[in-house]
């Protein structure tokens, strides 16, 4: 896939964990809490819920080098390779992964992506 595709993806990969997260809340949340500031936190025991949320907090951790890296190949005109390619793909994994409890393969997803910003970064450094 082009550089340009997979930052693309990426933004559908975001799209995709505040929905799910969305979605979630608003099953188990009163009736229009995520629509308020929510000053007052409130514990659902929602197991899902967790899920989703440290989900997308570990997706935007992970978001913003490959954005640097994808970028850095853009504006530099150097082939990425494989390497963002790697990232999407296990990124996109990560998510049903995590949500289903799959603890093994949801740490390897992870690993795998951290391989795939690695490969960025060692091809656009050379």
């Amino acid at each position: 896939m082009s550089e340009l595709v997979c930052l693309e993806l990426s933004v559908v990969l975001w799209i995709v964990h505040v929905l799910i997260q969305g979605g979630i809340g608003n099953s188990v949340f009163p009736s229009g809490y995520l629509a308020t500031a929510r000053d007052q936190q409130l514990n659902t025991g929602n197991v899902y819920y967790g899920r989703a949320t440290r989900a997308l907090a570990n997706y935007v951790e992970n978001l913003a080098p490959f954005i640097a890296l994808d970028l850095g190949f853009m504006a530099t005109h150097h082939p990425g390779g494989f390497g963002p390619t790697v990232w999407i793909v296990a990124r996109a994994l990560y998510i049903p992964l995590y949500l289903f409890g799959v603890p093994y393969a949801r740490t390897l997803a992870w690993v795998v992506s951290l391989v795939g910003l690695i490969m960025m970064l060692v091809r656009l450094a050379f």
